[in-house]
């Protein structure tokens, strides 16, 4: 169908691949339980452009671009790497705020938005400089495109609407599930703190896995 083959394949890797953790999905995740279902949502929109992006890119062939540029693929890698250690500071100095206040005993529930954060600019930074997903997406893509097929850039949209489809359900679900996190986080202050702790830390992790991938 449009020249896609083996899909139910397909569909079973897709879940799989959306369901592993990674730094757009808990960005999306931290701002829905900071700033609410609007603000989630916004993030989201800049995961799904970001993707769509890397996708075009992707059927364009500029991973295999990437992939025989070392040169260029450690430029985008380090670029990567060095804008998620920028966000994991702003989340980790954002907690050490946090555990200040609760150790004062300052009023007041709830942690500010850092200071002139923009959610779907973020993330949809953080989505588009990641070397490796580029190269993911064109090696998962082709193997489900016929090369016989009259027109393979239909494939590639059909291919790649069922990915933002997937996309769309689970970060709905984390939106959600972040606005729950979100009162119990107004309730507990040491929650909210090492959560945003955590958050930085697994930041850090993201930078230095992208920084030691190779092409």
């Amino acid at each position: 169908m449009f020249g896609v083959v083996d899909l139910p394949t397909y569909l079973v890797g897709l879940v799989l691949i959306v369901l592993l953790p990674g730094p757009n999905s808990l960005y999306v995740l931290s701002v829905a339980a900071r700033r609410g279902v609007r603000a989630g949502y916004t993030a989201s929109a800049g995961v799904w452009c970001g993707d769509a992006v890397l996708m075009t890119l992707s059927a364009a062939g500029v991973a295999s671009l990437l992939q025989a540029n070392p040169v260029l693929f450690a430029v985008v890698k380090y670029a990567g790497a060095g804008y998620l250690t920028w966000l994991a500071v702003g989340m980790l100095r954002a907690a050490w705020g946090m555990w200040r206040t609760r150790a004062s005993g300052s009023a007041g529930n709830e942690a500010p938005a850092p200071a002139g954060e923009r959610p779907f600019r973020r993330a949809f930074v953080v989505s588009l400089f990641n070397p490796k997903a580029i190269l993911f997406f064109v090696a998962f893509f082709v193997q489900f495109v016929d090369p016989g097929y009259a027109y393979p850039a239909l494939s590639f949209v059909v291919l790649g609407s069922l990915a933002q489809l997937a996309s769309v359900l689970y970060l709905s679900a984390l939106i959600f599930g972040g606005t729950r996190l979100a009162a119990a986080f107004r309730r507990r202050r040491r929650l909210s703190a090492g959560a945003t702790s955590a958050a930085g830390a697994l930041f850090l992790g993201f930078a230095v896995k992208l920084s030691l991938a190779s092409s």
